[in-house]
């Protein structure tokens, strides 16, 4: 065998035994992005209860299933909650509830959000992410 065919032969067979890594690596196997929570498949879990949601105004949670969340009551529907991602979609900054303006403001480069995560001022592109919540007995539940 010629040296010009051994290495053609060892470079095929290179390229061949990588393809399995290639082809692993560029499948995903990770869980929904938070733009696509509200409609993927999960089970609900307990945020809080309804006590600490009417005393504090919200509730958050930084690390809800790899999720940083914040609910709070429906301002059109007091019985219903609203849970929305608490990361600004303009600068990764959290965006806290503001019960006196009724919104979520976010302390980075003002951008402002409606109760149902809608942009209403400033820079953020799009709206942030929201998720199904709920008020089961005394427990606030959101899916995650």
């Amino acid at each position: 065998m010629k040296r010009r065919e051994f290495t053609h032969w060892l470079g095929l067979g290179l390229l061949a035994s990588s393809l399995p890594v290639a082809i692993a690596a560029c499948q995903s196997d990770s869980a929904p992005s938070a733009d696509t929570a509200d409609t993927a498949e999960g089970e609900f879990v307990a945020i809080g209860t309804v006590a600490d949601l009417d005393a504090e105004g919200s509730l958050t949670n930084r690390n809800l299933q790899g999720n940083n969340l914040a609910v709070i009551r429906d301002p059109s529907d007091p019985s219903a909650v609203i849970a929305v991602s608490a990361v600004c979609t303009h600068s990764g900054c959290t965006v806290p509830w503001d019960a006196d303006q009724q919104l979520f403001a976010c302390p980075c480069h003002g951008g402002r959000f409606n109760p149902d995560g809608t942009v209403s001022a400033g820079p953020p592109p799009r709206s942030l992410a929201t998720f199904a919540a709920k008020i089961e007995g005394d427990q606030v539940l959101v899916r995650v």
